[in-house]
């Protein structure tokens, strides 16, 4: 069978991607010598960028294309547009390109081959189903139409599918398929029409910079001054970037990527048949001028090294059957009648992937003015309609109209910018676009990349790992004797194996005393010689952080809009002396949103001390036992208050900054020790802490603890477009003083006019934890039968013995006093509805929880050991 349909009755592709020859009679345009804006990649990416920041009035726009217009991977790729994305904002962004890509002809005159045909993702286990009906979830919540089909379903939209061991798909009517290389020209047509001016076979080979902002860019026909650059190159990205007089980390790598095309079969395929997505084979199937084209993402990706090659190099790549052959046999599985199909061509198409499997987007953070919009993971077509659309915004109007943070260039700094990093993630990368995914899931390259000095210890003591911003975290340790392997492989929708030891981890806080590594919250010093440290947070800080010394001051600092740019906490160290903790992945956001907004005066010095301070949380009511032992200092609430910081000595090491907070609402101390007394820090806390009952715990009981507290984390419940008022913070506010910031104007109209939305805490009622699938993030929320929201956030509370998740309910109308505690509540799992209780505070039995006497308890039960 396979012999038959490889047999060459279809020239094998050669060269496909040759190079236009170029005659040597023509001649190029004459290089402008000024723009207000160069864009870099004339491929579909590009041209859409050129295209939205001309709808949205801008001029004098430039466009460079090193080869030929949408020569690059454009001209390869495979032309679907659907919307089964992995995150919400890619879906969002894909069906804007669906709907920009219909209308494209109508006002060009370009025929971009569009046709409406609707998509299938197929599933081949129970498992594929569940994350398919919780992508249809997501997907009705942003209005678009899907829908979860049977097998036989299947067959009637498609006669080519074989069912047998199929156990249902999801439907997406509103999917197309385009032709690339006529959208991208649309897109250039449209563009040209509105001023912008495109040249062929112009290499940029640097940008110029100058006090960190962009100046011109540097090309092989000269030089071009300019305010903006936008970095389109594709898998050319990361070579441009360093490249620039100041480097720009473009963290993408380039893989081959491999579709077959057929001819058209003896009875020809329907251009509106469906598109089938079999992901659990690995594969994608769509209608071709009545054949098919087919390729996938197989297990052993082929990496491409653009290191010193030109472009003709890269895209002049060769076919490989053997290295389709597993692909080419889950398309014959799939489809049989294709046995007696003839291949016209393998095409091998170069694509670029990013660490994450999200494209790059956004302004650089070391240089003004550097945008980029690369690294689509084979997504290009589907994406490049949306993303450009919210590139544009940010340009034009200094941020987009949706919160594209999963996005953002600034969730990665330089430490993943290693060609090494790059070419071992990418290989793994690749295969998970069609992996299955389940919650909690981690990458296994690129690992031990940033650790804690206390990494090897708390791993021998059974620490189970896992990774934010490249830093490891401890998610629960597994106690002796427990089957590590089997909790190594404990995926799953619903009650997972490290049920029980979480559990104990959580009732060890709340009971004892537990000690969580937090070494990779991201950790500012900012001091000056006068007042202008203070003036300067007081603008930037929407709290008052005008506090006495040795206070501190939990603030968000906020944009324009009065959306959280940051959520932190401020600690006044000395007068004119300020230490700032954010959340880990913020590292490189934060530091540029702080430069941004910093006034370039020499007293004010801020310094990224991430990597000097190893953080200890001790959390539980023994904490205070173990603290007070180790520095001969009372530490009850009378001498050492809430929100308090005080640097002081812990056993023999001088200078630990502790401070009473824990980030769970619970009792406790945050110490933030220099990292060459780490290790004896968190010895002698341990060996004290044992006739406390000390004991390690991880991020998923600090998860745990915040949610049932009603704890809002930055990035996972708050973003660039939630305000204070919407997520219960208004006494976080300094409303009470005349004092300006960031913000104020925008929260003053908010407050006069009323929020439309509001954070919510909702307790399922009638869900079993033991039997149903667990709510994770994303869930659609009810009331009374109608969708209002979406939620951001979920755990299971020990305390209350139930599932508690927050998230934002919205009333377009304005939010009434009793819109959340007169509805009826549901949330939606995967198509399955649960009761919900609806609060707007935390459980006060929670918050006045009262303590077991200390000779009451039973330390046994709570150490590990």
């Amino acid at each position: 069978m396979l012999r038959r349909l490889l047999q060459p009755q279809g020239a094998a592709l050669q060269g496909v991607l040759s190079h236009r020859r170029a005659v040597s009679g023509d001649s190029l345009p004459p290089l402008p010598s000024q723009a207000r804006v160069v864009i870099c990649g004339g491929g579909i990416v590009g041209t859409s960028v050129a295209y939205h920041l001309a709808k949205l009035g801008w001029t004098d726009i430039l466009l460079l294309e090193q080869g030929r217009l949408g020569a690059g991977t454009t001209r390869m790729c495979a032309g679907v547009v659907s919307v089964a994305k992995p995150i919400s904002i890619e879906s969002q962004m894909a069906d804007y390109s669906n709907s920009l890509y219909q209308q494209l002809e109508e006002e060009t005159g370009v025929n971009t081959g569009y046709v409406k045909t609707g998509s299938l993702c197929l599933a081949q286990n129970q498992d594929r189903l569940l994350s398919l009906k919780r992508l249809a979830s997501r997907l009705k919540v942003m209005g678009i139409s899907c829908s979860i089909i049977k097998p036989k379903e299947i067959s009637k939209l498609h006669p080519l599918v074989n069912i047998h061991d199929l156990v249902g798909a999801l439907h997406l009517p509103g999917d197309a398929v385009v032709s690339p290389p006529e959208v991208n020209r649309a897109l250039a047509v449209a563009a040209a029409g509105q001023g912008v001016q495109i040249l062929e076979r112009t290499s940029v080979q640097q940008v110029l910079v100058e006090r960190g902002h962009v100046t011109a860019v540097e090309t092989d026909r000269g030089s071009i001054s300019c305010q903006y650059f936008v970095n389109c190159a594709g898998q050319w990205g990361y070579e441009l970037g360093q490249a620039s007089e100041v480097k720009v980390s473009v963290p993408l790598h380039g893989c081959e990527h491999f579709y077959l095309l057929s001819k058209p079969l003896q009875q020809p395929l329907p251009s509106n048949t469906p598109v089938v997505m079999d992901l659990d084979g690995r594969i994608y199937v769509r209608p071709w001028q009545g054949g098919v084209l087919s390729g996938g993402f197989e297990k052993n990706p082929k990496p491409i090294f653009t290191e010193g090659r030109n472009q003709l190099e890269v895209h002049n790549m060769q076919e490989d059957w053997d290295h389709f052959e597993p692909m080419l046999s889950a398309l014959l599985r799939r489809m049989p009648e294709l046995e007696t199909a003839e291949i016209r061509q393998l095409v091998n198409c170069p694509e670029s992937f990013t660490p994450d499997m999200r494209c790059l987007m956004g302004e650089t953070p070391g240089v003004h003015g550097y945008y980029v919009l690369a690294g689509m993971n084979s997504s290009g077509l589907a994406l490049a309609g949306g993303a450009a659309r919210y590139l544009a915004e940010w340009m034009v109007y200094g941020y987009p109209t949706a919160n594209v943070w999963a996005l953002d260039i600034k969730r990665f700094g330089n430490l993943q910018s290693s060609r090494t990093f790059l070419r071992h993630r990418v290989m793994e990368v690749m295969p998970l676009l069609y992996e299955l995914k389940v919650p909690r899931w981690d990458y296994q390259t690129g690992r031990q990349l940033r650790t804690s000095p206390l990494y090897d210890r708390l791993d021998t003591q059974g620490a189970r790992w896992m990774e934010k911003h490249g830093f490891e975290r401890p998610k629960y340790f597994v106690p002796a004797g427990k089957d590590l392997l089997s909790l190594d492989h404990s995926k799953t929708f619903y009650k997972p194996d490290w049920f029980d030891i979480v559990g104990s981890e959580v009732k060890c806080c709340k009971e004892a005393v537990c000690v969580i590594d937090m070494s990779s919250f991201t950790k500012f010093e900012l001091t000056s010689t006068g007042d202008q440290a203070l003036e300067y947070l007081q603008f930037l800080c929407a709290n008052d952080v005008d506090v006495p010394v040795g206070h501190m001051v939990h603030t968000g600092m906020l944009n324009q809009r009065g959306g959280y740019e940051n959520d932190c906490s401020v600690v006044r160290l000395s007068k004119n002396s300020f230490f700032i903790i954010s959340p880990s992945d913020q590292q490189v956001h934060c530091w540029s949103w702080m430069k941004k907004h910093m006034p370039s005066e020499p007293q004010l010095h801020l310094e990224d001390v991430s990597w000097k301070y190893t953080a200890l949380n001790l959390i539980g009511p023994r904490a205070t036992d173990i603290l007070a032992e180790l520095s001969y200092v009372s530490m009850t609430p009378d001498h050492f208050p809430s929100m308090f910081c005080k640097e002081m000595s812990v056993g023999y090491a001088n200078g630990i900054r502790v401070m009473s907070m824990t980030h769970t609402g619970e009792p406790g101390f945050m110490l933030y020790i220099p990292i060459e007394y780490a290790l004896h820090v968190y010895n002698e806390v341990m060996a004290v802490g044992q006739k406390y009952g000390v004991r390690n715990a991880g991020y998923y009981a600090l998860r745990s603890l915040r949610i049932e507290k009603f704890l809002a984390f930055w990035g996972q419940d708050l973003d660039s477009f939630t305000t204070p008022l919407e997520c219960g913070r208004e006494f976080r506010v300094k409303f009470h003083t005349d004092m300006d910031f960031l913000g104020r104007e925008a929260l003053l109209q908010q407050r006069q006019e009323g929020v439309s939305r509001r954070l919510v805490m909702l307790v399922l009622e009638e869900h079993d934890t033991e039997l149903d699938l667990w709510p994770w993030w994303g869930e659609p929320i009810l009331r009374n039968q109608q969708l209002v929201g979406a939620t951001t956030s979920s755990a299971y509370s020990y305390t209350l013995e139930r599932h508690v998740c927050l998230g934002f309910v919205s009333a377009p109308g304005g939010l009434a006093p009793d819109f959340v505690t007169r509805g009826d509540y549901e949330v939606d799992i995967a198509g399955q509805r649960y009761a919900a209780k609806a609060k707007l505070y935390p459980f006060s039995s929670l918050l006045n929880q009262q303590r077991r006497r200390k000779d009451q308890l039973d330390l046994g039960s709570l150490n590990p050991e």
